[in-house]
């Protein structure tokens, strides 16, 4: 919902008449999840006597912060680096202002469960976690058999060590059912409805429930216990969690409280009659009841809850892929915080005198963490927005963004012009259209902590160029026309660059010598694919070091790929397909931002293909164009395929392996749904594999559903998703999260664009109806070969796909720099950290909290009011380490790695402490102590403390698991 509108409405309401409402009654209680609301409230609403009482009522026990993400984020599209992310912020607010940590989730309303979540939350160090959305006939029968509450190991290798007691909520899910059989008015809503964005001067809302009275409290209170001990029949223990609201409820408290005060007395002074007793509860306080009866829980696996139906035609699969555009810039968004935060934490740490002003600087990260965040909400990177508040997210996205580029222009600045030697910049260009100007400078940031070699690409405004390094020496590059525009030429760099580094071209203007490579094109004729002739065929070959690929001339379509190391052809050809959709809901199932619907199979787009194929010393790029017939103007759907040759010198295993594919989808016509089809001849019995958020990899059988097969056995992907028969796997990797699913053997297809309009009055209601006019530009790579090589290739390329290099421009200004020469090398460009291929360095920066990491003297600080508003702390770094393999998946890769943290991180100085904590950084691991659930494999009830300490900053990282730690350095 939109921040400000749902703040003024609604939100600061909920937080000021809740906790005036809980001083009034010892016996009140409230569970509050989402801290951006809370902070908003928090600094822009709340009294210093809201402050008070708020501390005073954490202390009570009475007002409990569950989860404490800055949202409730969704599950299926979202990255687990922005999953840490946004619990990461709200946690350190907590922490820093109340001394808080959560221990329990509520993840109620996210479209499915994933495998991922129940990991990341017992990193975080809850105790127990809560979900609802699960599929409609899973539920009925897990409830029906009392298994809604079970033990869940959500990561194969963590296994026991990272498991978290889960519980399931029943058909009711977290809303209270309102149905009264005395009165026509819903029930147990005394507030009624909020209204958008003007509350009624009156104060009376809709749909308000009748008020309990003396004639009405006993009709109450029966229906009450009827649906308590209807509930009771489904789950194990004899506590019933039974919760009390729905969403934007208690915006008028105290009315509410009243009545159900008057309700639970009543039916606690009758208890003998009723059979039952009921107390305001946290869900702590329902998790405690639970954990004391010592009872032996199931355990569950790896298996997620995903998709999510809640009806036989009801598939919330569409979601996957809607607002494809938003998805794609929240994911650029991510991974230009990710530079920005290991960009400025080298630079404070290596120009300690700078002349940045630091808190500012923080300001504009935090900026970008807020935005980063707030879109993993479930109703955000989802799609499932109104277009006024996908252009909120979008708007301080793109601020965001704005003012990260901003800052690592300044320090790119502020580094040369501290150096002195003879180039001064006049400016630092951020702009993404490239080069304004010739004799620039393009600079280069790695963000990752390995040697990249890779190509950037710049529009320039000229043929020929040539580009060359700080030393003066030619650097490898091709120009040619561009695809897009007429007026500009691409110019592709490439670029070896160390990791978390960057590095500066000088783009000029021909001279005479070293010259780009220019790439030359040659436009094939438009060929009628219905018409094409199968018996003769002409094939058409592209080839780099590792792959042959054949292009078919009768139709311009791909026919196969070679692997040249092992020789395996696997024929293989794409195309695009459309799901015509039902808008109208007389007439059956409709598909809108959440549901996914299909009328029938997928048609084909396209009669025609236009071919032309552009290619240099350095890289072949295929420019297919699809479209409706052999005569029409303009195409909807076209695919730019790149296969790059690198020279000799010049490390390209992972340039060389990979098939780079950018796609250009819409303007869709309404009501239909695109899709790129790619057909192999792999004996794939329909088994597809997906990651779950870029973390772990889930098998995806195909599922024969009595109805909505094709909708039902679409999968999110987030970062990947492959196909492989008994020698060869096909691998996709993605920027961005897409729907995918195998509809036939040997198929993979990814949903990229939806445009749909329908009638649901509900839909109308919140302008719920993606009637997306937008072309789409998403990139997917594809990586073909044996299951050992693709292992190995495909984590570290889908996190060079994550992370590809910052680009910025910078003009010299006055005078020429001296003799290339001369130039002393970048002190950025030793590498200042390295990690070896199986790790990723998930996290470096500089957090900015100023808590003490000892609790103790944190909440004494607290307590004593001394928690005031200081400068932010720039002396802790964070820094988080993730181990990328699973166990037993590569023989090598999947070893634990001994990683000495005073060597890895000797380029920022010299470490002086480190301290291992939780995942969102507010427990030290050696106190954190997790309830331990008693499961038939592990009898004995306790807790859990799951990680060898750090002896002497050597730390062992085991397949799978994501360590933090705060570092410090010397002379901070």
């Amino acid at each position: 919902f939109f921040l400000q509108e749902s703040m003024h409405a609604y939100a600061a309401n909920v937080y000021t008449s809740v906790v005036e409402e809980l001083m009034k009654g010892k016996q009140r209680k409230f569970i509050a999840v989402e801290q951006e609301f809370f902070r908003l409230w928090w600094d822009a609403v709340a009294t210093d006597t809201h402050k008070q009482q708020v501390h005073q009522l954490l202390q009570e026990g009475r007002l409990e912060f569950v989860i404490g993400g800055q949202v409730m984020h969704d599950e299926a599209v979202t990255l687990i680096d922005d999953q840490i992310l946004q619990l990461t912020e709200g946690h350190g607010f907590l922490y820093e202002t109340f001394g808080i940590r959560p221990q329990f989730s509520w993840h109620v309303d996210p479209f499915g469960a994933s495998a991922t979540t129940p990991t990341l939350f017992a990193l975080a160090g809850f105790n127990a976690h809560l979900i609802s959305r699960i599929d409609y006939d899973l539920k009925a029968d897990m409830q029906k058999n009392k298994k809604l509450q079970f033990v869940w190991q959500g990561s194969p290798s963590l296994s026991e060590r990272q498991e978290i007691f889960t519980h399931v909520m029943d058909q009711y899910s977290y809303c209270t059912p309102s149905q009264i059989p005395f009165s026509n008015r819903s029930g147990f809503y005394w507030n009624g409805i909020a209204v958008f964005p003007d509350p009624p001067k009156d104060g009376v809302y809709p749909n308000m429930s009748l008020p309990v009275t003396d004639t009405n409290i006993h009709l109450y209170a029966q229906t009450m216990v009827a649906n308590i001990k209807e509930r009771a029949a489904w789950f194990r223990t004899s506590d019933v969690l039974w919760p009390w609201g729905c969403d934007k409820q208690f915006f008028n408290a105290s009315v509410q409280y009243s009545n159900m005060d008057l309700l639970l007395d009543y039916i606690n002074k009758h208890s003998d009659e009723f059979g039952v007793t009921v107390q305001y509860a946290t869900v702590g306080d329902y998790f405690q009841a639970v954990y004391n009866r010592n009872l032996t829980w199931e355990i569950r696996d790896s298996q997620d809850f995903l998709p999510y139906s809640t009806e036989p035609f009801q598939a919330w699969t569409g979601f996957y892929t809607s607002r494809s555009t938003l998805k794609g810039i929240a994911r650029r968004a991510s991974s230009l915080l990710y530079a920005g935060e290991s960009f400025f934490t080298q630079y404070v740490r290596k120009h300690p005198a700078s002349s940045i002003c630091k808190c500012r600087a923080l300001r504009q990260l935090q900026s970008l963490r807020w935005a980063v965040s707030e879109v993993q909400h479930h109703d955000g990177i989802t799609g499932t927005e109104s277009p006024k508040v996908k252009d909120m997210y979008m708007n301080n996205l793109m601020y965001g963004m704005f003012n990260v580029k901003k800052l690592m222009a300044s320090i790119i600045m502020d580094m040369n012009n501290a150096k002195k030697n003879g180039e001064v910049y006049s400016s630092i260009y951020i702009n993404d259209s490239g080069i304004p100007d010739v004799d620039q400078y393009v600079v280069v940031y790695n963000p990752l902590a390995w040697n990249i070699t890779t190509f950037v690409a710049v529009s320039v405004s000229h043929l020929e160029m040539s580009v060359y390094d700080e030393l003066g020496h030619s650097v490898p590059a091709q120009v040619q026309s561009s695809a897009e525009s007429h007026s500009t030429y691409d110019l592709y760099i490439l670029v070896e660059i160390s990791g978390l580094s960057y590095r500066k071209y000088n783009v000029k203007p021909l001279n005479g010598k070293q010259c780009a490579f220019i790439g030359r094109a040659v436009k094939y004729k438009r060929k009628d694919i219905t018409r094409a002739d199968q018996q003769n065929r002409q094939l058409l070959p592209v080839v780099n070091n590792c792959y042959q690929v054949l292009f078919d001339q009768n139709t311009n379509l791909m026919h196969s790929i070679t692997e040249r190391e092992t020789n395996q052809t696997v024929q293989l050809t794409q195309e695009f397909l459309e799901y015509h959709v039902n808008g109208d809901v007389t007439k059956g199932p409709i598909s809108d931002n959440y549901l996914f619907a299909p009328n029938a199979s997928a048609v084909p787009v396209s009669k025609a293909v236009g071919l032309e194929v552009v290619s240099g010393n350095l890289m072949t790029e295929i420019r297919q164009y699809f479209y409706s017939n052999v005569t029409s103007q303009d195409y909807i759907y076209a695919v730019y395929t790149r296969m790059y040759t690198i020279p000799e010198g010049y490390d390209g295993k992972l340039l060389c392996h990979r098939i780079e594919q950018e796609y250009s989808v819409g303007p869709l016509e309404l009501n239909r749904e695109a899709v790129l089809r790619t057909s192999t001849n792999l004996n794939t019995r329909q088994l597809l594999y997906t990651d779950s958020n870029g973390y772990q990899i889930q098998k995806r059988p195909f599922k024969a559903y009595v109805n909505n097969i094709v909708a039902r056995n679409y999968y999110p992907m987030v970062q990947t998703a492959y196909i492989e028969d008994d020698t060869t796997r096909l691998m996709l990797l993605a920027e961005r999260a897409h729907g995918v699913s195998s509809q036939g053997n040997g198929q993979v297809e990814v949903m990229l664009h939806r445009r749909l309009w329908n009638n649901l009055q509900w839909d109308l209601n919140y302008n719920l109806t993606l009637n997306d006019s937008s072309v789409v530009r998403p990139v997917i790579w594809l990586i073909l070969g044996t299951k050992s090589v693709t292992d190995i290739l495909y984590r570290t390329s889908g996190l060079a796909l994550e992370h590809r290099p910052v680009v910025m421009f910078g003009a010299l200004s006055g005078d020429k720099p001296k003799l290339p020469g001369r130039l002393q090398q970048n002190s950025v460009h030793s590498s200042p950290v390295t990690v070896p291929p199986n790790l990723h360095l998930q996290s470096l920066s500089i957090p900015g909290w100023r808590y003490s990491s000892n609790h103790a003297e944190q909440v004494h600080s607290i307590r004593m009011g001394k928690q005031k508003e200081g400068d932010a702390d720039f002396s802790r770094v964070l820094l988080r380490i993730r181990h990328l393999y699973e166990v037993g998946e590569d023989p090598v890769l999947s070893q634990p790695v001994m990683v000495n943290l005073k060597s890895l991180l000797k380029g920022l100085g010299s470490v002086v402490v480190v301290e291992e904590r939780s995942l969102t950084g507010t427990w030290d691991v050696n106190t954190l102590k997790r309830w331990k659930w008693k499961t038939a494999r592990y009898p004995s009830k306790g807790f859990s403390n799951s990680t060898e300490t750090s002896e002497n900053c050597i730390v062992t990282v085991h397949p799978k698991e994501i360590r933090t730690f705060f570092v410090y350095f010397q002379g901070q």
